[in-house]
């Protein structure tokens, strides 16, 4: 199919444009919609075959060109498709933004990352390393916690079948699925549950107290800051050594399950690596 479009009119586009916006005439502002819609199409068409059905585009990009009609400044010297097109191509993009995340993430969040990764690409161009957090913290105006979650969001852009399985060199294994626990069986689990609090227990209290506020009541290191009341730089080295040392408490049990299990303590290691591996 040709790539090309027939182009309207560039005066008649003006005299339409200016009659809409300094007579408020609506009726050439629907006329002048119509004959742009070649360009929409046009435009459209470049990103067929991404998986969005070409009718499904026309309309976004429709909804581009609309708002590109309702602001155009009729006072400056520009042609109207000059301004139209990347008003058009910017609301094509957004839609495959948003429907490209597989999980619904914050406007907000999605711009960050893409700010971010391209203030990692720039930085490490000129500097020739990978800026840190705290660095693209600075540079972004913003948290540390918020670039943390923004650079982690790749993870909700795609999802995995549940009935995938958990080797892709045995397709005929366990399935996610088949590695879910079971809410109805109040037994499963128990052996995890029983392993971690023995090695939680063993911990200092501060970091008995820092576990429980990340994980149990799911608080930011912001907020466990303000609650223990240190730094959240301190409190991010202290979550830091919590955990190595409950990995740490976690091979200790897994030695002790083994010597005091004897030929069957095969088992119980197995789950203390699992769980090292959660924590």
């Amino acid at each position: 199919m040709s790539r090309r479009y027939r182009r309207p009119d560039k005066a008649r586009t003006r005299r339409l444009l200016i009659r809409y916006h300094k007579h408020g005439d609506q009726k050439a502002r629907e006329q002048a919609i119509q004959e742009q819609l070649p360009l929409v199409e046009f435009l459209a068409r470049k990103f067929a075959g991404r998986g969005e059905p070409v009718e499904d585009l026309v309309q976004v990009a429709s909804v581009g060109l609309i708002k590109a009609v309702d602001r155009f400044d009729v006072d400056r010297n520009i042609e109207f498709s000059t301004y139209a097109t990347p008003n058009i191509l910017g609301e094509i993009k957004r839609y495959f933004r948003d429907k490209g995340w597989a999980m619904r993430v914050p406007r907000g969040l999605q711009e960050l990352r893409q700010s971010a990764k391209e203030a990692i690409r720039n930085g490490t161009v000129r500097t020739g390393h990978s800026p840190t957090i705290q660095e693209l913290a600075v540079s972004l105006d913003s948290d540390i916690e918020s670039v943390a979650e923004a650079l982690t969001l790749g993870r909700a852009y795609n999802t995995a079948s549940l009935d995938a399985p958990v080797s892709q060199d045995d397709r005929e294994g366990d399935t996610i699925m088949d590695l879910q626990a079971d809410e109805n069986s109040p037994i499963d689990g128990l052996e995890d549950k029983i392993l971690l609090q023995k090695a939680i227990d063993n911990l200092k209290g501060q970091q008995q107290t820092i576990l429980k506020l990340r994980f149990n009541e799911g608080k930011t290191q912001t907020e466990i800051a303000q609650t223990i009341g240190v730094s959240q730089m301190h409190v991010s080295r202290l979550l830091r050594r919590a955990i190595e040392d409950l990995r740490g408490q976690l091979g200790e049990l897994d030695d002790e399950e083994d010597s005091s299990n004897g030929s069957l303590g095969e088992y119980p290691g197995e789950r203390a690596d699992e769980l090292k591996n959660k924590a």
